[in-house]
This record gives structure tokens, sequence and C-alpha cells, in this order.
């Protein structure tokens, strides 16, 4: 029967070209010219450290690491800017994760989804991945369709397709 898994994952070399891009172009820009700019990437954890002087300066570093990563191919929903940033010192700090997974309520929201379209498919949950299965090859493909049309503010990647 075929198959194929959905999953909510960002290469790690990817970001990393990403972030090593906009730290180039942070060093060539005329308004970060001595100031203080540190992007560090915790490979293990998915997190970025932001550091900078000033407000307006974290979202000028926000909107380069975005749009960067855009280029590179990464999704911006895969970044949770949800925290807000604290001064230390001198200098303002941003700890921004980097989705890699798929959580357990958003994979419920997707076999909702799937399983309120009323297609011929069979959903389940495995551990981060939503894995679909159907005996068309159609269906499968009605199921990517209805999720990149939806709403989801999540990356979603379509992997493992089988025929």
């Amino acid at each position: 029967m075929p198959s194929f898994d959905i999953v909510s994952k960002v290469d790690l070399q990817t970001l990393d070209n990403a972030v090593n891009v906009a730290k180039k172009e942070i060093t060539n820009r005329f308004d970060f010219r001595d100031s203080h700019v540190q992007i560090d990437l915790n490979k293990k954890d998915y997190i970025l450290n932001l550091e900078v002087d000033s407000d307006m300066k974290m979202k000028q570093l926000i909107d380069v690491l975005i749009s960067r990563s855009v280029k590179q191919g990464i999704d911006a929903n895969a970044f949770d800017f949800s925290k807000d940033a604290y001064p230390s010192g001198k200098v303002l700090k941003k700890e921004v994760t980097v989705t890699n997974g798929l959580k357990q309520d958003d994979a419920k929201k997707i076999v909702k989804l799937i399983k309120d379209s009323s297609l011929k498919v069979q959903v389940q949950i495995m551990d981060d991945v939503v894995r679909v299965t159907a005996k068309k090859i159609d269906d499968l493909q009605q199921v990517i369709a209805l999720c990149k049309q939806s709403n989801l503010s999540i990356p979603l990647q379509f992997i493992n397709m089988k025929s």
C-alpha cells in the first residue's frame, strides 16, 4: 500500500549555513559597525543565542536571520521567537528555538485535519512522525495538498513516499 510520512524537521547543515551567511551579512552592514552582535547556534539542542546592543538591532538581526534562512530553504515558521529578549549588562540577549520534530499536539491537529477531510486514508502517529497510508497514490496527493492549503503555522515536509 502506498504511504508517506509527514515530518517537521530542519536540516542542521542548512541551518548552520543560514546562520553563517547571516553573520557575514551583519559584519558587512554599516549600521552594525562598532557594535556588539553575536549569533551562536547550539547544534545539539537547536537553539540560537542572539546578543546585540539595542532592541532596534535585535529586530534587524531577526529580520536578517529570517531572510537568509528562507533563502536557504528553511521555513520562517521553524523559528520560535515567542521568548522576550532580556537585558544582561549592556547587551540584550534572546534565545530562539528551532522546531525539530512534530510535537504531540501538532501531530494530533494534522491527524484531525486529515480525518475531517473524509479521504480514504489511514493516519497514525509514530513518535514525531505522522504516517499516512492509502490504497491509491491520488489519495495521498490529496492529503499533501490539504496539508499545504491548511494554515497550521508549522513547517511540514513530506518524506518516504512509497508506492
